[in-house]
């Protein structure tokens, strides 16, 4: 099952980090032209809290500009569109589809189907992390980012996380409903709300403590780029990715499925 599904993704997964590679080449080559007394002019009229919650306070250094540019922004929302797209279609859609009752008539195990799925899941996000990585390292020199190999691999290991993690809402929403609108909701929903907790409780101290509860600060709050890996964020992240893995293949092995 892991190598049909990899098989049939292989054009979407291309598709997909074209896209990541072709932001990145846009975007990042600008930084030195944007490094003027304009742009900090601009940047010091904005609202304090504004300024904090898209990185901007960072953003004359090469590390606080790649993330507020991509890690913190496209690359996060790219990244959430497809893996929540791929969750949903590897269990939701293959069930409202009938291809997954017909999967398991030929002794292909509930687990083994949700376990599979998921590990493809992962092995798609591991190839487009290869390839931001890659493009990065090409582009750190040419951009004059000063990024540092070990913080490329741990913004990326984070930005990783992130993206598993509505995946995998998604691949869990679908073994327990079995339709796509749900999958694709739940999917949708971790990746914005925990945007959204994070950019409410970087504005209010009253709400501060909603960060703690968003993925979102789990992945970044620590600024990987700039400091390295964060140890707790990462075992957060990808802790409940595997927690919702583990009920994704609970929920299908239980449940009548194509009901």
């Amino acid at each position: 099952m892991l190598r049909r599904h990899l098989a049939e993704g292989a054009r979407s997964l291309l598709g997909w980090s074209v896209a990541l590679a072709a932001v990145l080449a846009l975007y990042l080559p600008v930084y030195p032209s944007l490094q003027t007394p304009e742009l900090a002019d601009v940047i010091s009229s904005l609202p304090t809290e504004l300024v904090s919650v898209l990185g901007y306070d960072q953003i004359a250094t090469g590390a606080g500009y790649t993330q507020a540019a991509f890690f913190g922004l496209l690359g996060f929302a790219l990244a959430a569109i497809a893996t929540t797209a791929w969750g949903t279609r590897l269990l939701a859609g293959a069930e409202e589809s009938g291809r997954l009752e017909l999967t398991l008539a030929h002794a292909v195990g509930r687990v083994q189907y949700g376990a599979e799925s998921a590990a493809a899941l992962v092995a798609r996000v591991l190839v487009l992390s290869l390839v931001t990585v890659a493009v990065l390292l090409v582009l750190n020199p040419v951009a004059e980012l000063g990024l540092s190999i070990t913080n490329v691999l741990a913004a990326t290991a984070s930005w990783a996380g992130l993206s598993v993690l509505s995946g995998t809402a998604a691949l869990a929403a679908g073994a327990l409903t079995g339709r796509s609108s749900w999958s694709l909701g739940v999917g949708a929903t971790v990746a914005a709300l925990g945007y959204a907790l994070n950019a409410v409780g970087g504005m209010s101290a009253d709400l501060e403590w909603l960060v703690t509860l968003s993925p979102y600060h789990w992945a970044f709050g620590n600024r990987p780029l700039s400091n390295g890996f964060d140890w707790g964020g990462l075992a957060l992240l990808w802790g409940l990715s595997a927690i919702l893995v583990g009920l994704s293949c609970a929920a299908l092995s239980r449940r009548d499925v194509g009901r």
